[in-house]
C-alpha cells in the first residue's frame, strides 16, 4: 500500500480538514469583521469569531493584517489573574472601506444651490472651485517640469497629475506637432452628466494652467457619450 495515498486519503476522510478557501473568503471575512466593529464597537478576537461564525484563528489572521494597515488598533486589557485580554476596534482610516455616497451628496448639494440661485450660482461655485484646483495645479506642474517648460512638457505633466486624480488620462503628439490630451475616465461623471457648468470649468482650467500661448480645443466628451475627453491642444503663432 502507498503510504502517501492512505494520507492522503484520510486526510480527506477527516471531517476536521476545511476545505481550500477560495480567493475572495479572506477579503469577504476582512469585510464581515469590519462591520461587526463598526457596529458592535471593541471586541476580541473570540468574540468576533462567535458573532460571525468563523474560526478564531482565520479572524485573528485578518485582524493582524488589518493592524498592520492602519484600519483596526489593539488595546490591551487586563481583568484580574491569568493573561491580558486584547481587544479590537476599528480606527478612523477604516472609513474608506466602508461605503459612501460623495456622488449623491454632491448633486444634492449642486441641487440645492441651484434652487436658492439658479444656474448663475452653480456657475460661480464650479468657477470658484476650478479656481483654487488652478492654484494647486500650476503650484505642482511648476515643480514638476519646472517654471517656463515647453508647452509639450506641461501637458504631459497636466496628464499625470490628472491621472492621479482618477482619470485615466495621457498625453500625445501627432505627425502634425499637435498635442492631445485624453481622459478616459470622468471621475466626476455623475455631476458632470447634469451639469454642464463643471466640464466648462475642466476647459477653463486647462486654459489657464498651460498658459496664454496654448489653444486648447474639446474635442470628444464623456458626458455627451463620448468613449474619452479628449482636448486639442496647439501652440499660438508668436505675434
Amino acid at each position: 500500500m502507498d503510504p502517501a495515498a492512505d494520507h492522503a486519503d484520510s486526510v480527506a476522510a477527516s471531517p476536521k480538514t476545511p476545505a481550500p478557501p477560495s480567493p475572495g473568503l479572506p477579503r469577504a471575512l476582512r469585510r464581515e469583521i469590519l462591520e461587526r466593529l463598526r457596529r458592535d464597537g471593541p471586541a476580541s478576537p473570540d468574540q468576533i469569531a462567535a458573532a460571525i461564525g468563523a474560526s478564531r484563528t482565520g479572524v485573528l489572521q485578518q485582524l493582524r493584517a488589518l493592524e498592520e494597515t492602519h484600519f483596526v488598533s489593539r488595546q490591551t486589557v487586563r481583568h484580574g489573574v491569568g493573561r491580558p485580554r486584547h481587544l479590537y476596534d476599528v480606527t478612523p482610516d477604516a472609513q474608506e472601506l466602508f461605503p459612501s455616497n460623495y456622488d449623491g451628496l454632491a448633486a444634492g448639494l449642486l441641487a440645492a444651490i441651484g434652487a436658492v440661485g439658479g444656474d448663475a450660482l452653480i456657475e460661480q461655485v464650479f468657477q470658484a472651485r476650478r479656481r483654487q484646483i488652478g492654484i494647486r495645479v500650476r503650484r505642482e506642474l511648476d515643480e514638476r517640469v519646472g517654471v517656463g517648460a515647453p508647452l509639450v512638457d506641461r501637458v504631459r505633466g497636466l496628464a499625470v497629475l490628472q491621472d492621479e486624480q482618477g482619470y485615466l488620462a495621457d498625453a500625445s503628439i501627432g505627425l502634425d506637432g499637435t498635442i492631445r490630451l485624453r481622459e478616459h475616465n470622468c471621475a466626476i461623471l455623475d455631476v458632470a452628466k447634469g451639469q454642464r457648468s463643471a466640464c466648462d470649468a475642466e476647459l477653463d482650467l486647462f486654459r489657464e494652467v498651460l498658459g496664454p500661448d496654448a489653444e486648447v480645443v474639446r474635442e470628444t466628451h464623456i458626458a455627451s457619450g463620448d468613449r474619452c475627453c479628449s482636448y486639442r491642444i496647439v501652440e499660438r503663432a508668436g505675434d
